[in-house]
């Protein structure tokens, strides 16, 4: 509100304030103050129209014109070299409208190409299908979980990372949060990112590719990874299964840490420090570098100690799994 408040004071100084100063600096006529007024206009108008193009437009029409109007004085060059007077003449009499006429296709042409750079990046992708990886799309979630550059750098995982601008700009907001915790959140996310971007053995994209018409995050990035045929990277659950349902292929991060905890068989030994008692009478627990919960049956009185341990059962719940132990007979001293 306050943003049209001052758009308006602005438009209305430029439309008193540009008369007036051809009247007073350069002609005291009603010509110079119509003059004044025209030029205002033309500025406002001129804003109002370029406030409706994106910024990557302008550059693009702007590029565009400058290329064209580069090739138009080369082509100069040549005919003046090359031409007869009769054609310098002809061709110097329609500089002007040649120039505009140049600049005009430049800036068209630049417009109406632009979105091809997207399908080049795709293109270049697809190279890299073709040799045997695939293209993943990385969500908020899989960002600032950060253990996606740490499987990056054991070089398991093949193919190129994207990162929709969406996403982009959803952790630039979370890291200009005035609250604490986001804050600290999207700056984690910022630098995941640019660990992600040192590594060479696999490209990481930003795409300005939008879906303009879904208004959640997780339903872009699952019509996005349709689209260009790429797989979700991500720590949320319930994108995973909205990716499922629509037959995307899900990567998620916590499945995988699930799947790579060390499988434990009844008998086996290990050794464990008990840190404290356990709900049932005399039990004590500790915890596996992966964090597994193992009950140990009579350790109690072993809390504190790191102590070996026998496997007698394993547990598999919906929060995980646990390992039930009993401690190891100590050897008796030999005489």
């Amino acid at each position: 509100m306050k943003s049209n408040v001052w758009l308006w004071i602005y438009r209305s100084l430029l439309l008193i304030g540009a008369p007036l100063l051809v009247y007073f600096q350069i002609s005291h006529t009603p010509r110079g103050l119509a003059i004044g007024a025209g030029v205002a206009a033309g500025v406002i108008a001129i804003e109002i129209v370029a406030s409706s193009i994106s910024l990557l437009n302008i550059i693009t029409a702007f590029l565009g014109a400058t290329v064209a109007i580069i090739l138009a004085r080369l082509l100069d060059t040549f005919v003046y070299q090359v031409g007869t007077s009769a054609v310098v003449r002809f061709w110097s009499e329609y500089a002007v409208l040649r120039y505009f006429a140049f600049g005009i296709l430049g800036l068209v042409l630049a417009l109406r190409k632009s979105p091809e750079f997207e399908e080049l990046d795709k293109d270049i992708l697809k190279l890299g299908k073709r040799r045997g990886s695939t293209l993943k799309i990385l969500d908020t979630s899989a960002i600032i979980d950060g253990r996606i550059a740490d499987i990056c750098e054991t070089k398991f995982l093949s193919g190129s990372f994207i990162v929709p601008r969406f996403i982009l700009d959803e952790l630039h907001h979370l890291a200009d949060s005035p609250d604490n915790f986001k804050r600290a959140r999207g700056r984690r996310g910022l630098d995941i990112l640019a660990k992600l971007q040192e590594n060479q053995d696999i490209p990481l994209k930003i795409i300005e590719k939008n879906v303009p018409e879904i208004p959640d995050t997780d339903g872009k990035l699952v019509r996005l990874a349709k689209e260009m045929g790429a797989r979700l990277v991500t720590t949320d659950f319930n994108l995973n299964k909205l990716a499922s349902l629509d037959g995307v292929v899900c990567l998620n991060i916590n499945d995988l840490g699930a799947a790579l905890k060390p499988i434990v068989l009844p008998g086996e030994t290990m050794s464990l420090f008990v840190m404290k008692d356990g709900k049932e009478r005399e039990q004590g627990v500790g915890y596996l570098d992966d964090g597994t919960m193992v009950v140990v049956e009579d350790g109690k009185k072993h809390i504190g100690k790191r102590i070996e341990i026998s496997v007698t059962s394993i547990l598999q719940t919906s929060a995980g799994r646990m390992i039930f132990g009993k401690p190891k007979p100590e050897k008796a001293a030999v005489a």
